[in-house]
C-alpha cells in the first residue's frame, strides 16, 4: 500500500471562514475527511498535516524521505514565497502533486507565480476538494 503525506499550508485551516466565495463553504475538517475517504477508496494510506509555519512543513518535508511514496501540498501563500519548501522537495526527492482550491491563474497577479511548480510532477487548480482525490490518483498509480 502506497503512503501519502497530504500538506496543507496556512490558512489552510481556515476553509469555511476565509473568502468562501473563492474556497467554498466546507471547512477544514471537511476536507481532511474526503481526503481520508479518497485515500481509503484508493487503497492508500494517507497522513493529513496542516500548518501555518514555513519550518514545519519543511520538517515534515524532510521527515517524510524514506517513508512516504508521495506528497500533496496545497503550500497557501507560500506557494509563492518559499524557496525553502522547493529546496526541501528537491532534498527528499518524493514524487510531488501540487493543489490548489481555487484557480491560482485566475487571481491576483503574485499568485501565478509557483515556486513548488519548479519540482511538482503535476499541477492542479480550480478543481476545490476534487483536486485533491485527482492528485492522490496520480500518486497511487
Amino acid at each position: 500500500m502506497k503512503k501519502i503525506l497530504v500538506l496543507n499550508g496556512p490558512n489552510l485551516n481556515m476553509l469555511g471562514i476565509r473568502e468562501p466565495q473563492i474556497y467554498g463553504s466546507q471547512n477544514y475538517n471537511a476536507l481532511v475527511e474526503y481526503v481520508l475517504s479518497s485515500a481509503k477508496e484508493l487503497g492508500l494510506d494517507v497522513t493529513v498535516k496542516q500548518s501555518n509555519y514555513e519550518g514545519e512543513l519543511v520538517t515534515l518535508i524532510q521527515n517524510a524521505l524514506g517513508v512516504y511514496d508521495g506528497i500533496v501540498i496545497n503550500a497557501g501563500a507560500y506557494t509563492h514565497t518559499s524557496v525553502a519548501i522547493l529546496d526541501a522537495l528537491k532534498a527528499v526527492s518524493i514524487p510531488t502533486v501540487e493543489v490548489h482550491l481555487s484557480d491560482i491563474n485566475a487571481r491576483d497577479e503574485f499568485r501565478k507565480f509557483s515556486y513548488i511548480s519548479l519540482y511538482a510532477e503535476k499541477v492542479i487548480v480550480g478543481k476545490g476538494f476534487l483536486g485533491y482525490r485527482e492528485a492522490l490518483e496520480y500518486l497511487g498509480e
